[in-house]
């Protein structure tokens, strides 16, 4: 991968999609993590913890791996090591 604008806060990529490719969903880059699957709790606390850092995606939060980072990210086990990767291959193409 050599284009990460499209690689959200927690490392996903809403091209990929299929509620982004049909329109169901306009993205979490887009809505400023305000997406259908958050509208009760507002906007991703992922997304807003990048913001407020200033960095696209958490592996390169000068923070990261932050403690809070798991739990924010409950559906994904793996946020660490993935974050890691990314974060490398981000590096590597820059």
């Amino acid at each position: 991968m050599s284009d990460f604008s499209s690689v959200t806060a927690c490392g996903e990529c809403c091209l990929k999609c299929p509620k982004h490719a049909d329109g169901r969903c306009l993205g979490c880059i887009e809505t400023d993590g305000r997406v259908p699957e958050w509208a009760e709790s507002g906007q991703c606390k992922i997304h807003a913890c990048t913001r407020a850092h200033q960095v696209p995606f958490c592996g390169l939060c000068e923070e990261f791996p932050c403690e809070e980072l798991p739990s924010l990210a409950s559906w994904n086990p793996d946020i660490i090591p993935m974050m890691k990767a990314l974060r490398d291959k981000y590096y590597a193409s820059n």
